[in-house]
């Protein structure tokens, strides 16, 4: 016999609940999924692989207190959000993001049509961290704004884009945005120390924070590789300033961190900014 799925409740017509053969609750969530169902009503697992189920409770008590203060035609649009960004990554999805993603879509709609300015101060460094999610979240954004006949700024393609990376590698937003704020910190403490102003758009600033951000990765995983001891003293004899100012930045990162941070990390970033320094002169 073929599996189904019995609807327990209609939501609205694109999100219903249902019980499995096991009497496990499930929330299925598709365009037109509700339209003319009923309590009791038999559908085919085989019919819904194309559909999104939540199976975590704690995502489903939370979608389903949203579901009520957002209008069908959004969640419709969510709907096609979701599945393009599924389309557009490798691997799955945390079922999280129909509930964060929505949410935040909501927020910012209902903020824009209230004329209330939205701020990223971490803009270019997602730009810049995560480049795959923010073409990505560009498309989402185009698709809200002919949904809704809004123009959402660009600040928002950021957000998007963070929402997008933390579904992927199943992070927290609260981490990817501390992150964020630490490479945000670092560039500043990096600029006002070697008395420069990178350019956000150049390669030298794609280098640093890429860098930056493998680094922090490195130090949460505890990796470490060989001390280059021939360098280290090329470098503290010769670029002293640079070599200092490497140290500064990876304190600044093991009070953020709360992790030691290896001594060969101190090296490979002064080369960065010896190059930072020698295009500032």
């Amino acid at each position: 016999m073929e599996e189904t799925l019995t609807v327990t409740k209609v939501l609205n017509n694109n999100v219903i609940i249902t019980t499995c053969e096991l009497n496990k609750e499930t929330v299925v969530i598709h365009k037109g999924i509700g339209f003319g169902k009923k309590q009791g009503d038999q559908i085919l697992v085989k019919d819904v692989d194309k559909v999104f189920t939540l199976k975590d409770e704690k995502e489903q008590e939370q979608y389903k207190m949203l579901v009520p203060f957002l209008d069908e035609s959004f969640i419709g649009l969510m709907n096609d959000i979701i599945l393009y960004i599924q389309r557009s990554v490798k691997g799955d999805l945390n079922e999280h993001i129909h509930v964060a993603l929505t949410d935040h879509i909501a927020f910012t709609i209902s903020r824009i049509k209230r004329g209330l300015a939205l701020k990223n101060p971490f803009l270019q460094e997602t730009k810049t961290l995560y480049p795959r999610e923010f073409e990505i979240a560009k498309e989402v954004v185009k698709m809200i704004n002919e949904h809704t006949n809004l123009e959402l700024p660009e600040t928002e393609i950021g957000f998007i884009a963070l929402h997008i990376h933390s579904a992927e590698t199943f992070k927290s937003i609260s981490e990817i945005n501390r992150h964020s704020q630490l490479i945000h910190q670092l560039i500043t403490l990096i600029e006002q120390s070697l008395n420069v102003t990178i350019d956000k758009e150049g390669l030298n600033y794609l280098r640093l924070v890429r860098h930056l951000r493998f680094t922090i990765e490195r130090v949460k995983k505890g990796e470490a590789f060989e001390e280059p001891t021939q360098l280290k003293r090329v470098l503290q004899k010769d670029y002293p300033l640079c070599y200092n100012l490497a140290w500064k930045v990876i304190k600044v990162m093991q009070q953020s961190l709360k992790r030691p941070v290896f001594e060969a990390e101190a090296v490979y970033l002064a080369i960065h900014l010896q190059r930072l320094s020698s295009k500032s002169e």
